[in-house]
């Protein structure tokens, strides 16, 4: 993991001395606006967070678009770690490519962000060194077949607390109705906290995020008499 504004070219920098420091290591990575590592938090500083795992390499492969995910009769891909460009065209559909592409379906791993320009690095170790690099753009990451025992774990986790429903009045970025009822009266039931106890639906309401189908939002549901507020643009919700 790099910070999101790293100087001209230090990435590509950075991978040279990682593989000076380790050779024939195989790498992955990607930037993020913020980096948390030892129990600490990095942001607008220099920040870096290296993980290292030592396995066969019959039993992982390094992919990009220079470097296509194919399966062949030395190496099944089981799972796969995946970094991706959020602004890349069509993502979903890429990224439900891939999935079809390991026995699993299964892919963990994440969106970078940064304030200017996604980087991912991708570059396998060893006589396939030259066929990695740093890139902008697209789907990277690191394969592995089913002999590698996986554990992945997400760092915000959610569950639905209500039923899907219909955005049925809406202005911008507040609504107003659901199912043609208040909008708050459907996250209070939901939720199930009174609004003449604040002590009690505050609390719940700061921890409450709106599920909106065909976008990924991690808005929270805010509210003011008779309202609540989420985002816009689909047109159905759940709250989570």
């Amino acid at each position: 993991m790099l910070p999101d504004r790293p100087p001209p070219n230090a990435a590509e920098a950075l991978l040279a001395d990682l593989r000076e420091r380790f050779p024939g290591t195989a790498w992955v990575g990607s930037v993020g606006i913020g980096i948390c590592a030892s129990g600490v938090e990095y942001f607008d500083e220099p920040g870096l967070a290296v993980m290292l795992a030592a396995m066969p390499h019959e039993q992982f492969r390094v992919f990009s678009g220079r470097r296509p995910l194919q399966g062949d009769a030395g190496f099944v891909p089981h799972t796969a770690l995946v970094h991706a460009d959020p602004s890349t065209p069509e993502l979903s559909e890429l990224v439900g490519e891939l999935s079809e592409r390991v026995d699993s379906g299964y892919l963990f791993g994440g969106l970078g962000s940064a304030r200017n320009r996604v980087l991912t690095i991708a570059a396998p170790g060893g006589d396939d060194a030259d066929e990695g690099g740093v890139f902008t753009g697209g789907l990277s990451g690191v394969a592995f077949t089913a002999d590698v025992a996986i554990v992945s774990r997400i760092t915000q986790g959610c569950q639905p607390v209500g039923p899907v429903r219909a955005i049925t009045r809406i202005e911008r970025n507040v609504v107003y109705e659901l199912d043609d009822r208040p909008a708050l009266d459907c996250l209070l039931g939901d939720l199930a906290v009174d609004e003449q106890a604040p002590r009690e639906a505050l609390p719940r309401m700061r921890s409450t995020l709106v599920g909106l189908s065909d976008t990924a939002t991690r808005s929270r549901a805010s509210s003011s008499p008779r309202r609540a507020a989420m985002p816009s643009a689909p047109r159905r919700a759940c709250a989570t």
